[in-house]
């Protein structure tokens, strides 16, 4: 008969044997690809700020330029510079203009075959609008557009719905997140000093549904509307296009602003498409916002409200624009611009 005492003497003089397990102390990464947007040799001013909710994701930031040979050489100067890990390059004419056909396969196969990339960035402009959903389609995966913040490691998004009225977060569970970033929502990222390291990357075979024929783009001497730190914008109640530039033009001028235009001053002719504000239009948050003549619809609120400081000019005073101004003053607009342009050009 064996004692309890016994049995446990047995199991002391038993051998032990010691068994290491090894376990990792970093978390898996989550890079981020970054899709570089430019014209003429520019990188487009809301890249800048994709890179920056880029940044916000749990692990690096690659870049990608794509453009035939004489495009990209200016636009991979400025891209070495910024604070990026590395800098993917695929040079072919098949990717001069953005065209989403080629584009889309690209950035999917960029996706598909390196497991570290596991969110897409571009920011939200007409090009980043048009190729980021294929390339999320052929990915089979969602397309998270038009957001305006970052969380939890690049897992939440923050984004505004219903003309702005409401806000949506939405937290991904996909492998791979595909994003458009609303361009005013971030800061620019800012370029360094040391350059990054530069990876030719080989085109995708692609058709282009769709070619390039040509371009027509408005000049203009003002600062660009989507950019411009002040910007001056006419309403309906200008009545004409006549009185739309001999009102705006010389308020603009005298404070180096860009023009912007209602929607419903675009529809009735007043002012060319390229300066509709709203919704449907450009999203703009300048320091400051001049509204003429506006009575403050919703879709042109959209487009606006996240101005720093804004200033309604409207003989209306239950317009709705005065419930997002900051400073109002209700007065006929031809009186009140004229005075206030002779006032800043004294």
């Amino acid at each position: 008969m064996i004692t309890v005492a016994a049995a446990a003497a047995a199991r002391r003089a038993i051998p032990r044997r010691s068994v290491a397990r090894a376990f990792s102390s970093s978390a898996a990464r989550l890079d981020a690809l970054l899709f570089i947007e430019h014209r003429d040799g520019k990188i487009n001013p809301g890249t800048l700020s994709a890179l920056t909710a880029a940044q916000k994701v749990d692990g690096k930031v690659v870049g990608l330029v794509t453009g035939n040979e004489a495009d990209v050489g200016p636009v991979l100067e400025e891209a070495k510079k910024l604070p990026l890990t590395s800098l993917l390059v695929s040079r072919s004419p098949s990717y001069a203009h953005h065209p989403p056909s080629t584009l889309a396969p690209l950035l999917s196969d960029l996706l598909s075959s390196r497991s570290n990339l596991t969110h897409l960035f571009a920011a939200h402009t007409a090009v980043g609008k048009n190729v980021l959903p294929r390339a999320a389609a052929l990915l089979d995966k969602s397309i998270i557009p038009d957001i305006i913040a970052v969380e939890e490691g690049g897992e939440v998004f923050t984004r505004p719905i219903y003309a702005g009225n409401a806000v949506a977060t939405v937290k991904s569970s996909e492998d791979k997140k595909v994003v458009t970033v609303r361009g005013t929502a971030f800061d620019a990222a800012k370029p360094g000093d040391a350059a990054v390291e530069v990876e030719d990357v080989a085109p995708v075979e692609a058709e282009d549904h769709a070619p390039h024929v040509s371009s027509s783009l408005t000049t203009s001497s003002r600062p660009d509307l989507a950019s411009a730190s002040k910007v001056v914008s006419g309403g309906r109640a200008l009545k004409s296009a006549e009185n739309f530039n001999k009102y705006l033009d010389p308020l603009a001028d005298a404070l180096g602003a860009a023009v912007g235009a209602s929607r419903a001053a675009v529809d009735a002719g007043y002012a060319d498409n390229s300066l509709q504000v709203g919704q449907t239009g450009k999203i703009v948050a300048p320091e400051l916002y001049i509204a003429i003549g506006i009575s403050g619809a919703i879709q042109h609120l959209a487009g606006m409200k996240e101005s720093k400081l804004i200033v309604a000019v409207n003989k209306d005073p239950e317009a709705p624009i005065f419930q997002v101004a900051d400073v109002g003053l209700v007065a006929d607009l031809y009186e009140a611009v004229p005075q206030l342009t002779e006032k800043l050009n004294a």
